[in-house]
């Protein structure tokens, strides 16, 4: 478990923010789902979903106590409310016709066990709509990050470091959802870069969301540590002619329906 800030995510979450506006578009919404949103976060898109269905209601959940006490302090409503859970194990009250995850699920490490959990809370014929981090997904910065962990100065801080992230293919996706009850839509892999203001922008987009690394790290040596990453990538990408730092992402966007037997 990581220790969120809810307040710098939300200032510096522009990238995540613009992908979900896309991923709403495509549900094209009556107005009164009933939707459940996974790894809702500081809890700014659940609140856009709420208002989107006047007539229905949302349910943001994550696994972050802090983001879940930010969310429900930040945004209430009267069709809104937040959960804490583990998407790993689903176990919400009501039956969902939306389940909704943006920028999210690349930090679970078991999706088979998500997905199952997602046909248990779905109504029959209920739709399922992601998008996380897919394979290849920031694939320069890691290689930033990997250089910057050979280095004597940090390297005891990084031993024995489990996996941090898991960013899957659209291939095994297909045959997990089948496995779990759900019809594939549409699934695949889209490169969609990431924009930040600068280098300033750059470090504060890393430092707020790079947390399996960061928070490996002494505080007293954090900031170190995340202007040695930022150098090491701005080096070698550095800013556009307007001063945007560009990042290469890869979203896998998944779209499904649970069977009528799901």
């Amino acid at each position: 478990m990581f220790t969120w800030n809810p307040a710098d995510y939300a200032a510096n979450s522009s990238a995540q923010m613009a992908w979900a506006k896309e991923l709403i578009a495509r549900l094209s919404l009556r107005g009164d789902e009933r939707i459940l949103d996974v790894g809702c976060g500081d809890g700014q898109v659940t609140a856009l979903l709420a208002r989107a269905v006047s007539r229905g209601r949302v349910v943001g959940c994550d696994s972050s106590p802090e983001m879940v006490a930010h969310a429900r302090e930040q945004h209430r409503r009267r069709n809104l409310q937040f959960a804490l859970a583990d998407a790993r194990d689903l176990r919400l009250p009501g039956e969902f016709d939306v389940l909704f995850s943006n920028a999210a699920l690349h930090w679970v490490d078991d999706h088979r066990a998500f997905l199952r959990g997602a046909a248990k809370v779905l109504r029959p014929g209920g739709r399922l709509m992601i998008s996380c981090g897919g394979c290849g997904n920031a694939a320069e910065v890691f290689a930033a990050v990997r250089a910057e962990l050979r280095r004597a100065v940090w390297r005891d801080c990084f031993r024995r470091m489990e996996p941090a992230y898991f960013f899957h293919r659209a291939e095994e996706y297909h045959a997990w959802l089948t496995a779990a009850g759900f019809i594939a839509d549409r699934v695949r892999l889209a490169e969609k870069d990431g924009a930040h203001p600068g280098r300033e922008g750059f470090a504060a987009w890393f430092r707020t969301t790079w947390l399996p690394y960061t928070q490996r790290v002494p505080e007293d040596r954090r900031e170190a540590f995340v202007t040695a990453v930022t150098d090491r990538y701005l080096a070698k990408y550095p800013p556009y002619a307007a001063g945007a730092v560009y990042v290469r992402m890869v979203r896998l966007e998944i779209e499904a329906v649970r069977t009528e037997t799901g």
